[in-house]
């Protein structure tokens, strides 16, 4: 069995815990919007036509800043389509999906049912296909009180108050090929930053986030940072990190060590922004947006959807990109949410891609349930626990040699501490055997296990379905103990476990 000892001091903050973190994204893409968020005929929806088994799972979920309308969508968008009464909305072909936007939800549908999950909206603008100009328009039409022409539109439109958006995507992953309007660095950051001087023009205090690489593996990755930084540095707050990952070729072991690859990207953004910022002689941080990360089996889809645009199929809202997860996606998500709050120095936003249907952690039939996917479980209890201050654990375990990333270690680890309370997150990477952990906690002055769960299986690649939407749940951990400041618990193989830790009564 493989041991590890974990040592938490409260003095090693990394940062606050940042609630943007449990950011999540909703394009207008397969079944996200309609069928997901949105069914008129649906008996839970309300009078809005939102689904409210959604929108319960959603609060559940604790998702906090949600990114709209795209995602690839947003470079062929046009946002006056979306506003103004319903019947006079026209139908458009969406070159990114390859499908048909119906524009029956736009952004004041959007922003009213962010109300009802309590989230704050991210909203991207089309700088791939439009520019300055319709930016501006948005920015107005969607802040703007009121005695101006597109504000006062939004007003006859049925939204009196504005939504008062305060964090913005500049565009989205324009270094990609298949991006309608892809740019090069240099193209890009000239109109990144026209597009976000002017708009801080109009409000000095928007969040604007800028494009960065669409994954590392990209041929520009860092020399499109920088050169799209050097242009926009001194306009904008955020560079973009988008990030995907699968098990590939059989290769559970380095799949399972994905967030190695996601700290790896982290780090050479951090490095390449600061550098532009240090030629500069600036005294500004830019921070990162990891707007766009999960797991995606991105390979087992582009040959069905080569297939319908072979066909020439143009349908609204069909069934895309629709993953079902396992055990094992759901522990490496909870492992990459654990490597984002480690970096919460710097990253201080991000976004879980996608809410619902769209390799999405809530699931739902037409006309019938929705449930939760595996990857749901650590999503919503990180963000229940999370709270006050990141911890920066030492970690002293075995490490084992995986083909993609070199040597990872069998367990990892990250810890947040908020007054008497605090909580323990920890992946066991071993295919086989459990981990005996020890974690001395002494430092934290706490001596309650308040709560233990452990996601894990005996089939490591078994699901939630409509057929068994309970089969995999976390259950609690009932080995947990902690006993003269040091917490022992066993972690199963390929598992992730939350230990929620405060005072005994009468401390």
């Amino acid at each position: 069995m493989p041991r590890a000892h974990i040592v938490l001091d409260k003095q090693a903050v990394v940062a606050p815990v940042r609630r943007r973190t449990f950011g999540s994204f909703v394009e207008h893409l397969g079944r996200c919007v309609y069928t997901g968020i949105y069914e008129p005929d649906h008996p839970s929806a309300n009078d809005d036509g939102f689904r409210m088994d959604v929108v319960d799972l959603v609060r559940e979920l604790g998702s906090t800043t949600i990114r709209y309308p795209g995602g690839n969508f947003v470079s062929g968008f046009r946002w006056e389509d979306s506003v103004g009464p319903r019947g006079k909305r026209p139908v458009r072909r969406d070159l990114a999906w390859h499908s048909l936007e119906s524009n029956q939800v736009g952004l004041d549908e959007f922003a009213a049912w962010l109300k009802l999950t309590g989230s704050e909206l991210m909203l991207a603008v089309n700088v791939a296909t439009r520019g300055i100009l319709p930016a501006l328009d948005l920015l107005e039409y969607a802040n703007h009180p009121s005695g101006t022409a597109l504000s006062d539109l939004r007003i006859a439109n049925g939204a009196p108050d504005p939504h008062n958006v305060r964090m913005w995507c500049l565009g989205n992953e324009m270094d990609g090929p298949w991006q309608t309007g892809f740019m090069s660095a240099e193209d890009y950051g000239k109109i990144a930053a026209r597009t976000a001087a002017a708009m801080k023009m109009a409000d000095k205090d928007l969040e604007l986030v800028v494009c960065g690489s669409s994954g590392s593996g990209m041929p520009t990755f860092g020399d499109w940072e920088r050169t799209v930084l050097e242009h926009s540095y001194d306009h904008v707050d955020y560079v973009s990190c988008h990030a995907y990952y699968q098990e590939l070729d059989g290769d559970l072991g380095s799949f399972l060590a994905s967030a190695l690859d996601m700290e790896y990207f982290i780090d050479t953004v951090i490095a390449t922004a600061d550098h532009v910022g240090y030629k500069k002689r600036s005294s500004k941080k830019i921070d990162i947006s990891f707007d766009e990360w999960n797991v995606w089996y991105l390979k087992e889809h582009q040959e069905s959807e080569k297939s319908k645009e072979a066909d020439n199929e143009w349908r609204h809202a069909p069934r895309q990109l629709e993953d079902v997860y396992t055990v094992a996606d759901a522990v490496v998500v909870g492992n990459l949410l654990m490597t984002l709050l480690k970096r919460g120095d710097r990253v201080t936003s991000a976004s879980l891609a996608q809410l619902v249907n769209v390799i999405a952690p809530i699931m739902t039939e037409p006309g019938g349930p929705a449930w939760r996917q595996t990857t749901f479980h650590p999503f919503s209890i990180t963000s229940r626990l999370a709270a006050g201050e990141v911890i920066r654990p030492v970690i002293d375990a075995p490490t084992y040699t995986t083909a993609r990333y070199g040597e990872a270690s069998v367990v990892d680890a990250v810890a947040t501490v908020d007054g008497d309370r605090a909580a323990v997150f920890l992946v066991n990477r071993d295919l086989t055997q459990s981990a005996q952990v020890t974690v001395d906690v002494r430092s934290l002055g706490l001596s309650r296990v308040l709560e233990a769960l452990t996601l894990a299986d005996s089939d490591v690649y078994a699901k939630n379905t409509l057929a068994e939407p309970l089969r995999v749940v976390p259950r609690a951990n009932t080995g947990a103990t902690l006993s003269d400041g040091v917490l022992t618990v066993e972690l199963p193989p390929v598992s992730w476990s939350a230990i929620a830790l405060g005072q005994s009564a009468g401390d």
